[in-house]
């Protein structure tokens, strides 16, 4: 069993959306030896609560300029209300100021209701998914770097030549989130380079169930055989880790057994969230230990 890599996930609100804070989160999380770094993507995010919010793409590429090592990406991007040719472009261009390090995470992007909603976009789930679809079909197209000539039910592209192409080929690895055990959004990822599932057993930053990662590690499988897909995937988990190396290892061991790849490490829901300190203070103990 190959050895469980290690993120930090932070989100583009509160304390995080100064990028003078961003900056110090991404130099300690490479300087302690964590694998990647993950931020969020939220327009407005509950709108109610008029948070700070920062574009993660400017974040990101503030942080790909300081670091060396780590992965970098969105957990989640909401590929339905963005412009795929502009996204392509994004991602290319972060993958080439990173030397290759952007992994671009995708799903539909909630609260549904003011994040599209707000700006009068639509709010229907299943047609947000076949936006989500159809721009991830494009994405894959432009990264290709040759002629693009595409009209769908949402998007057009007109003999549209995008380069440079990113670094990795044939794409940066996509991974798509979703709600298990809703099944479509798993089905999608089935299609791409790895899932992220939230369970509703134990949501954001709340350790799943090894049997609840078993079943969804499963399903992937299945569908993955049943659509002809092959070659490695990621199986992505989080939570909240403890510190102490023996229970840390209780804890992700048999996540690990149950075929969780990566272990992406985030604070709960709550009034820590959006504060930095709590954060940097797991992120300088170090990844937990697997084995």
């Amino acid at each position: 069993m190959a050895p469980m890599r290690c993120s930090i996930n932070v989100p583009n609100l509160g304390e995080f959306s100064d990028p003078a804070v961003f900056l110090e989160v991404a130099r300690r999380t490479e300087e302690a030896g964590w694998d990647a770094l993950f931020v969020w993507d939220h327009m407005v995010h509950v709108k109610a609560d008029r948070l700070s919010i920062a574009d993660p793409w400017v974040l990101l590429a503030a942080a790909a300029a300081v670091t060396k090592r780590i992965r970098l990406g969105t957990m989640i991007t909401p590929v339905a209300r963005r412009r795929p040719h502009k996204l392509a472009r994004e991602v290319s261009t972060l993958d080439h100021l990173s030397g290759g390090r952007m992994i671009l995470g995708v799903g539909l992007g909630a609260p549904i209701a003011d994040e599209f909603g707000s700006f009068g976009e639509p709010t229907d789930a299943v047609a947000i998914g076949a936006r989500l679809d159809e721009g991830l079909d494009l994405l894959t197209r432009y990264w290709s770097g040759e002629p693009v000539t595409f009209r769908g039910e949402h998007f057009v592209a007109d003999d549209v030549v995008m380069r440079p192409v990113p670094v990795q080929r044939p794409r940066p690895p996509i991974w798509v989130g979703g709600t298990w055990p809703i099944r479509r959004p798993m089905r999608r990822a089935a299609r791409w380079d790895g899932a992220v599932p939230l369970f509703r057993t134990a949501w954001y930053g709340r350790a799943p169930a090894p049997a609840d990662v078993r079943e969804v590690v499963a399903f992937l499988a299945a569908e993955r055989t049943a659509a002809g897909v092959d070659g490695p995937w990621e199986m992505v988990v989080g939570g909240e880790s403890p510190v102490d190396a023996s229970a840390a290892r209780d804890l992700l061991g048999p996540l690990a057994d149950a075929g969780g790849t990566w272990w992406d490490e985030r604070i709960p829901f709550g009034d820590r969230l959006l504060l930095a300190e709590p954060m940097l203070r797991r992120i300088d103990h170090g990844p937990p230990a697997v084995a």
